[in-house]
């Protein structure tokens, strides 16, 4: 219990301190009019409050993805809890913050076009595909589980119960932020943290023993731990779907000091919340024995049911089964949403005499058809190339904070330390994992290292010739 509790305060700790430091490096100016004024449209900039913000910004980037993610990754023991403490602080919440604020900084742009700017047109047109392949995925993948259940529990079909979702994913995306997205979401998302903060203080009191971290119970399983752990648990500790949804909120900021609130702060409660699940799942069945059979039995979805009626009664599973339908459809609506921003952001871009509603509606049907049909095949199919694509999307907005920072003569390691540590986890990964070329683990390492010493060879010539003509401009002017 013990590591449990101290691994919640180094997150609030990390709030409390390291957030500051990120902002300082930053630079805030709340004189700086922000894009919800500037380009106010009624649609997607329209000012909100930072509490609001945040509350939306938590629902968008967490949904089941720190319940589920966490409970899976519990499967590797206590270790489970330095990943996502060390993981959330120096580089989940720093890659959210810097994915929100240079958004907001560059009027509300889109995550592909903050790349396009930082890394160049060739790594962005290679991330445009990348992320709107994402946000395809994880609407699918977040549809499919709601609907199964839905089915069980009333008498529509699951095709229906589809078709409804899709129904009101439309509707979410096309109309105004405020008055869906900024109506319901922070009501769900109160209700994320209620959810988590009851199992949490039935955990605590419950005759059952958090494990906590010792040398013999470090990593408890099979599996390699390295990089399997980094991909399993990403909400939570860092994911790169957050840096498609940060921009919804970027637009509705009303000063840049808010940023630190909304989008570091996000991400350590989501911490904070992966947490919690990741100590139910090791505590409640009795260690990862135990939940490896009751992942086996009843999938992800049956162990929160589990735990929560268990540990709460009525209303736990009153809970569980608002988070397994309502928290995965917030999270697609958003996917819906951004990945609608995108196409119509490339769309403008490309054809710069279309604008109005139907290139709105135009870029919404894009990605919103391809999810429908790939809804409807195997959700544990589609989660598998979730995790990685997921994982590099995060990457390379790591990088792109790295030359943001570089480029302006900024402390550039708070993003470039967590760049390189995940450009080794995407690099290793890919080639072992099955979904990948499911090469041998050594094999593996070997190819994922070289790759990544080739990524860490480029960002030490990035920093010489960008201090080279610091220098060489230094000696003109003087």
């Amino acid at each position: 219990m013990a590591t449990f509790v101290f691994a919640i305060i180094l997150l609030i700790i990390g709030y409390i301190v390291y957030s500051k430091v990120v902002e300082r490096v930053f630079e805030i100016d709340d004189k700086q009019p922000t894009p919800a004024y500037s380009k106010a449209d009624g649609l997607d900039y329209v000012p909100m409050s930072w509490w609001k913000g945040s509350l939306i910004q938590l629902l968008n980037i967490a949904g089941l993805g720190p319940i589920f993610g966490a409970i899976m990754g519990a499967l590797y023991g206590p270790v489970a809890f330095i990943w996502i403490v060390v993981g959330c602080i120096f580089a989940g919440a720093v890659h959210d913050y810097f994915s929100g604020m240079l958004s907001l900084r560059h009027g509300g742009e889109q995550y592909p076009t903050l790349v396009g700017r930082y890394l160049g047109k060739t790594v962005q047109a290679c991330i445009y595909i990348v992320s709107i392949i994402l946000m395809v995925l994880v609407a699918a993948a977040f549809t499919a589980g709601p609907a199964q259940l839905i089915a069980q529990i009333t008498p529509l079909s699951f095709l229906t119960a589809i078709i409804l979702i899709f129904g009101y994913f439309l509707l979410a995306a096309l109309l105004p932020v405020n008055k869906v997205i900024g109506r319901i979401y922070p009501i769900f998302g109160a209700i994320l943290i209620f959810m988590a903060v009851s199992i949490a203080i039935a955990l605590l009191f419950t005759d059952r023993t958090i494990p906590n971290l010792t040398l013999s119970n470090l990593h408890p399983g099979e599996l390699p731990l390295w990089p399997l752990l980094m991909v399993t648990i990403s909400c939570g500790a860092i994911s790169g779907f957050h840096s498609t949804q940060s921009p919804i909120i970027a637009r509705t900021i009303k000063k840049e000091s808010d940023g630190r609130k909304v989008f570091y702060g996000a991400m350590i409660v989501e911490g904070i919340i992966a947490l919690i699940w990741a100590a139910a799942g090791m505590t409640f069945f009795g260690g990862t024995e135990g939940l490896q059979g009751a992942l086996a039995a009843g999938g992800p979805a049956g162990v929160v049911n589990e735990i929560s009626t268990t540990l709460l009664g009525t209303l736990g599973g009153i809970l569980a089964i608002i988070g397994v339908i309502m928290l995965p459809i917030t999270t697609g609506d958003t996917a819906i949403r951004s990945s609608r921003m995108m196409v119509t952001e490339l769309l403008n871009r490309s054809f710069k005499n279309v604008k109005g509603k139907g290139i709105i509606i135009a870029s919404t049907l894009v990605v919103t058809v391809p999810a429908f049909f790939l809804s409807t095949i195997d959700y544990s199919f589609l989660w598998r190339y979730v995790g990685w694509t997921n994982q590099l999307v995060a990457t390379v907005m790591l990088w792109t904070g790295t030359m943001y920072l570089l480029k302006n003569n900024k402390f550039h390691w708070i993003c470039g330390v967590p760049a390189m540590f995940m450009s080794a986890v995407v690099c290793t990964y890919i080639f072992y994992a099955p979904e990948g070329f499911n090469l041998g683990y050594s094999t593996s390492l070997i190819i994922g290292s070289s790759l990544t010493l080739l990524i860490i060879a480029w960002y030490v010539k990035q920093i010489t010739s960008h201090n080279w003509k610091n220098k060489v401009s230094d000696r003109r002017v003087a």
